[in-house]
Formats: structure tokens, sequence, C-alpha cells
């Protein structure tokens, strides 16, 4: 078994090897990455990363405290919907409808 202070957990090469030059460099520029599953690591602290979401690259900014997470934790991947949200769309009364008389629910149905 392996120990959590000498395990340093997974991170891209690409994706570290371009933190290690800005800090070479001293320079703080935003780093785009898909790899979500990345560990934040101490030579991170301070830079900006756009971690994609499945949609779009959204900019975390690491601080000291996240180190030792990942990095798709920071970059929600679905958003949430209050039950006004839901109901103002009016799918709601839809899928109310479509199950209330039996008949399935078609996700690529036309709504009227």
């Amino acid at each position: 078994m392996s120990d959590t202070k000498t395990n340093k957990g997974f991170v891209e090469e690409r994706l570290l090897g371009r933190i290690l030059e800005m800090n070479r460099k001293g320079e703080k520029k935003l780093v785009k990455t898909w790899s979500r599953r990345s560990y934040v690591v101490e030579e991170m602290v301070g830079h900006t990363i756009a971690v994609h979401n499945g949609k779009t690259h959204v900019p975390v900014y690491i601080s000291k405290a996240m180190v030792g997470h990942r990095l798709g934790e920071f970059a929600l991947t679905s958003r949430s919907i209050s039950r006004r949200q839901w109901s103002a769309t009016g799918l709601e009364s839809l899928l109310l409808h479509a199950t209330s008389t039996g008949t399935q629910f078609r996700r690529h149905a036309r709504l009227r």
C-alpha cells in the first residue's frame, strides 16, 4: 500500500512541463487543459489553469488549499437547476402529462 505523503498522484507531463517552464521564466499565463484527472501539485500554486468541463474551459486559480485534489473537482460538469427554473421551462408539465397518459416521453419529440 502506498503512503499518501510519498504518492503525489498523476499529473499530465505536458501540463507539468508548461507550469515548470512558466515558473522558471517567472510568467503567469493561462494554461488550457483537458486533463481533469491530474492532481494539483505545489508547483501549480499561483497559476490559473483553464480546465475543460465538457463544453468550455473554466478558469481555475490554484491556491495552496487545492494541493492534493484533482483539477476536475474545481470545474463542474453540470449545473444545478432549481424547481422554480424547472417549472419555468415547461418541461415539468410535459413530462407529467406524458407519464399520466401512459405514453412514453420521447427525448426528440417535437414540443408544441
